[in-house]
């Protein structure tokens, strides 16, 4: 089994993270392929613009996957940019890791909420949390006011600012689970479980074994509908 883990911005620190993380999770067999988004990429996705911006490169590689042969897609960028189009190129399962997160928050918890980066990100994930039908079991999509790219600087306290805001996550929304709202934190997910009590859910890894068993159950994703190929 091939599976792509795609990170749709440019910044190849990152891809080496997600990708790491991807690869620990991975069952023996299955190949890890690695790509990063290329320009008009941009080196962070905070904001729509930016969303916008990486989805290009992101069909373009999908596109190659397909003529390649690879059987699953996982889009490690928890906006999910241009998920619906993905879908539409590739013919094996394509995963975003927002979708996988909080669907797995759903089934070890009653009730998560989702600490992101920087504020502009909020509304954005509420709205995919609310798409994905779990607006009833998300108590609360929290910033930790930190951009993107501090979370690969060494001396940034960006973790220690993450860890705070799971830490009010837990106090004041009572949740039982914490999603971490970026790729660019997937270090950190064993480190934050055991600093704060409780499951904290990266979407990487989470996605990697989601794409992995609807491979193995020869799943591929719908083409009689809305995922169609498009039209020429």
């Amino acid at each position: 089994m091939k599976i792509l883990v795609m990170n749709p911005n440019s910044t190849v620190s990152m891809t080496d993270k997600i990708v790491e993380s991807a690869r620990r999770v991975a069952s023996q067999g299955t190949t890890i392929v690695a790509a990063t988004g290329e320009p008009p990429a941009p080196p962070s996705i905070q904001g729509h613009h930016d969303e916008a911006m990486s989805v290009p490169g992101l069909i373009a590689r999908l596109r190659q996957a397909e003529a390649e042969g690879l059987d699953g897609v996982v889009v490690a960028c928890f906006d999910d940019p241009g998920i619906g189009a993905c879908r539409e190129v590739f013919s094996g399962p394509v995963l975003g890791i927002c979708e996988a997160a909080v669907t797995a928050a759903s089934m070890i918890s009653t009730s998560f909420s989702v600490v992101t980066t920087l504020p502009r990100s909020v509304p954005v994930i509420e709205h995919l949390v609310h798409g994905y039908g779990l607006s009833h079991r998300c108590r609360r999509v929290r910033s930790a006011a930190i951009p993107v790219l501090a979370l690969e600087e060494e001396g940034s306290g960006a973790r220690e600012k993450v860890r705070a805001e799971i830490l009010r996550a837990v106090e004041e929304d009572r949740c039982e689970a914490v999603v971490l709202g970026c790729a660019g934190m997937a270090d950190l997910t064993e480190w934050l479980t055991e600093e704060t009590g409780v499951p904290v859910i990266d979407g990487v890894t989470v996605a990697t074994r989601m794409v992995e068993a609807l491979v193995a159950c020869g799943l591929k994703t719908s083409k009689v509908g809305a995922y169609a190929a498009p039209i020429k």
